[in-house]
């Protein structure tokens, strides 16, 4: 029962997000320049590059954790 209530509130929050962006039509420059330049392209390989070390990060956490456990275990 929580679970569903949270869902509901969850999506309730989302839409509320999503309405009150609708309103705004306009263009940032900043990123056309960029598209322009093909500088967009350096700033996605930079956010997938620190993305990629997060995900590495939390993996290796989650096997010296698991090795814990099992050590705990015995």
């Amino acid at each position: 029962m929580r679970t569903i209530l949270y869902f509901f509130l969850f999506t309730l929050v989302t839409n509320v997000n999503l309405f009150a962006q609708q309103s705004v039509v306009q263009e940032t420059p900043m990123a056309d320049q960029m598209r322009a330049d093909g500088k967009i392209w350096v700033v996605v390989a930079v956010i997938s590059v620190i993305f990629a070390g997060i995900i590495a990060f939390l993996m290796s956490i989650d096997r010296k954790v698991s090795k814990l456990e099992k050590q705990l275990k015995k």
